[in-house]
């Protein structure tokens, strides 16, 4: 079975390596390891689209950039993996996400009902409620995002459903673009510090030739 990951490489290294090393080798064969830190020793900065096969095979195709761009107007839609539970290994295309993504467009992923976000079609969802840092539930049915579990591990969070009817600040986190402050009204600003300890801790979250894990 192919893994895949879609990833940034900077002078630094593969921002948020080692979890793309999770997504990409999540059952930590040798082989596999060896050609992701051959790629992240190789690898000239950019955007690449990445698929792990067996035997340590890597097929990596440079890409253009996240979809996603600071300020662009948001939408709800029903999530295409609505009714599962916890997440799932990020599909390339094509895949059912391709039904929810219009250019220009965040779309955010909700409930059957409407009632919860999960995630938005390119990205995990970061909630604040006027203290915390919230993040969706363990069970609830999304992509295993590389951005998301960075922030679970490194940073103070708590588990909280994120209404689709409230006005509680949001922000998008990607392993591409970083984070991603959308349009959606009727919600509060997202907190400017705790946003820059957020892409603070994305940039820390490097590995290039000669580094120590940093994840």
């Amino acid at each position: 079975m192919e893994r895949y990951t879609l990833l940034l490489t900077t002078e630094e290294g593969i921002v948020l390596h080692d979890y793309h090393r999770r997504r990409l080798n999540p059952d930590g064969d040798a082989a596999t390891d060896g050609a992701i830190a051959r790629f992240a020793r190789e690898a000239r900065p950019g955007v690449y689209a990445v698929w792990a096969g067996e035997g340590g095979v890597l097929r990596v195709e440079a890409r253009g950039g996240s979809r996603l761009r600071e300020g662009m107007s948001a939408r709800l839609l029903v999530s295409p993996l609505a009714g599962g539970g916890g997440p799932v290994p990020k599909p390339a295309a094509p895949s059912p996400f391709d039904a929810v993504r219009a250019e220009g467009i965040a779309t955010l992923l909700t409930s059957a009902d409407g009632a919860e976000i999960y995630e938005a079609c390119v990205a995990a969802v970061l909630g604040w409620d006027g203290g915390r840092l919230l993040v969706v539930p363990s069970d609830r049915p999304r992509v295993w995002s590389t951005a998301e579990a960075a922030v679970r591990d490194h940073l103070p969070v708590t588990e909280a459903p994120l209404a689709a009817d409230a006005a509680l600040p949001l922000l998008l986190v990607n392993a591409v673009a970083g984070t991603c402050a959308v349009d959606l009204p009727g919600r509060g600003a997202f907190p400017a510090a705790v946003r820059a300890e957020i892409e603070r801790l994305f940039n820390e979250l490097r590995r290039g030739p000669g580094r120590a894990d940093a994840g």
